[in-house]
């Protein structure tokens, strides 16, 4: 199986199109004998149509199984926010004004008041639909070599051990570890100016919101290489 992995999206509808058309023209040209996509999370937040990037998975995988999707911490974040476990985290804090401003809401995070209106109105505007989308993200996924997750994984724990908040929220303790792990890493979450690849992990998140570069691999038994959509 050829398998694909796309980096954090937040937003950018315009850069996930793009990389969907270019991974259908390679499959095209030379095709597979089966193929799948991984994507890893972080579909909201910070730019500037997450409603229409969820509207956009969620009409994909109607029509096919080929399109994996795993949950980041900023859809989970989402998530906390509508169902009011959280209205200060992560959605208030790092871009959820623009998801809401997707969905024609705007709310003022300094405004109590304003918040509260705000998540109210959110609720009234957002598809049932794309919540169950994000209450149906995976944390992570096994294929071959490779574990497919949106931030990384505890060292030292075994990959079906892993807390699923780890999954979604580490970093450092991850990204600092050489050690090798029982598979090879594929992961987003920390920006970075390229992609980078290391022994043990492959971090495919190079900013596309404020970039205009969405990163992927692409994995096709013993060859692999890098795709980019840009703006």
């Amino acid at each position: 199986m050829r398998v694909y992995a796309i980096g954090d999206v937040h937003g950018r509808l315009d850069l996930l199109q793009e990389m969907h058309r270019r991974i259908l023209a390679e499959n095209e040209k030379t095709p597979p004998f089966d193929w799948v996509v991984v994507h890893l999370g972080d579909y909201v937040d910070r730019g500037p149509d997450s409603r229409g990037v969820l509207e956009y998975f969620v009409n994909a995988q109607k029509k096919t199984h080929r399109m994996l999707t795993l949950a980041g911490n900023h859809d989970v974040g989402f998530l906390d926010f509508l169902n009011g476990s959280d209205v200060n985290g992560v959605f208030a804090r790092h871009g959820g004004k623009q998801t809401a401003k997707s969905y024609g809401v705007t709310i003022d995070f300094y405004d109590p008041a304003s918040v509260a209106a705000g998540r109210s109105a959110l609720l009234r505007a957002i598809p049932a639909a794309h919540v169950e989308f994000l209450q149906g993200l995976r944390r992570s996924t096994i294929m071959g070599d490779f574990f497919f997750c949106h931030a990384g994984i505890r060292p030292g724990v075994d990959l079906e051990r892993q807390n699923p908040e780890d999954l979604i929220w580490i970093r450092w303790d991850f990204l600092d570890d050489p050690h090798l792990h029982s598979k090879v890493i594929i992961h987003g979450h920390t920006p970075a100016s390229d992609v980078e690849v290391r022994q043990n992990r492959v971090n495919l998140d190079t900013g596309a919101y404020a970039s205009g570069r969405l990163s992927a691999i692409r994995i096709d038994a013993e060859a692999k290489s890098f795709l980019e959509a840009t703006a």
